[in-house]
């Protein structure tokens, strides 16, 4: 009789335990179906005006049409995008905060740091690629220097000494021009700034040599004839300065840089939520006036799978991680 009594008690719990896991599942499903059922979060972690800051007011703002909810832009800023980038890994993975992962917190500063309190592939989760851009080596109008080869030949005779400005250390600025004096066999100065527009202001007051930028933010100047424009770091000249080479036409194929940035959440975010997220970035990323916006600025249109943008993390992690191993960069 005890025996019985005990298989009963069993079977009872297996079936409660059961019936609880069913309606775990049913809870859990209908809050994924409703989803979003309140405003998002979502993270920059940079700085306002900036260009992570005004993409992703850009494109919250097409989002937030999409999903039918409130998108609430917070900017949490510091430590080269660690603190932002932290505090969306660390978030509740309920699809209720979200944020843009950016080229150096995804891609570089695991190896620059060294003992960042996130670990990228492990405490996140990509959405969508949003856009990647190139960069362009710039110098001040009134410089000697009119041709890449112009540098080369004046570094060659004088290492060390000409400078170049960045907006810190480890971010696209100072990487592509890493990249590129191992291309040339030159060394110069880095130049390191608080922020990438600060490094563009003392390149144009005439302090610093030349500067590799992002073209969104140096075409205004170059059209302004603040900057002279040598050559750019996508494989291609890009439409919006057709006389401007790409240096892999100029023979120096491994200068190829693209800054680029994406959607990502934190880990643990249900998939049915990740890819309500990603279909609504995707249909937001087709909307006419958007599209001319990023094209104007010259970069490439992002979208896609999240799996396409955890391969462009994962491929751009490894690049990265040896340029700062080769040149032993540290943060300040």
């Amino acid at each position: 009789m005890s025996r019985l009594k005990n298989w009963l008690w069993i079977r009872f719990a297996f079936i409660t335990l059961g019936l609880m896991s069913a309606g775990f599942n049913i809870t859990l499903s209908h809050a994924q179906a409703s989803y979003p059922s309140k405003p998002i979060n979502f993270i920059v972690p940079y700085g306002a005006g900036g260009g992570a800051d005004s993409r992703s007011r850009q494109i919250a703002l097409r989002m937030s049409a999409i999903l039918k909810q409130s998108i609430i832009v917070e900017n949490k800023a510091g430590a080269g995008g660690n603190i932002g980038t932290e505090f969306i890994a660390r978030a509740a993975p309920d699809g209720y905060t979200i944020g843009m992962g950016n080229f150096a917190p995804l891609a570089v500063n695991k190896t620059l740091f060294g003992n960042l309190r996130y670990d990228p592939e492990a405490d996140l989760v990509p959405i969508v690629l949003i856009e990647k851009g190139p960069l362009v080596l710039v110098v001040n109008p009134k410089s000697s220097y009119k041709t890449v080869q112009d540098i080369v030949t004046a570094a060659k005779a004088k290492p060390d000494t000409l400078t170049f400005s960045s907006g810190g250390i480890g971010g696209s600025h100072q990487l592509s021009a890493e990249v590129f004096m191992d291309s040339v066999g030159i060394t110069m100065v880095h130049v390191p700034y608080k922020s990438g527009s600060a490094g563009l202001t003392d390149l144009m007051a005439g302090n610093v040599d030349m500067m590799f930028d992002q073209m969104y933010s140096a075409m205004p100047s170059i059209k302004g004839d603040k900057l002279r424009a040598l050559a750019i770091t996508s494989k291609k000249r890009s439409p919006l300065l057709p006389a401007i080479p790409s240096f892999t036409e100029l023979g120096y194929p491994k200068v190829e840089v693209l800054n680029w940035q994406g959607l990502v959440a934190p880990k643990g975010t249900p998939k049915a939520i990740i890819d309500k997220l990603n279909a609504a970035a995707n249909e937001a990323l087709k909307d006419p006036q958007f599209r001319e916006l990023m094209l104007s600025q010259g970069n490439e249109i992002g979208g896609g799978t999240p799996a396409d943008f955890a391969a462009l993390i994962k491929s751009e992690a490894a690049k990265w991680s040896a340029v700062v191993k080769a040149h032993n960069i540290k943060p300040e």
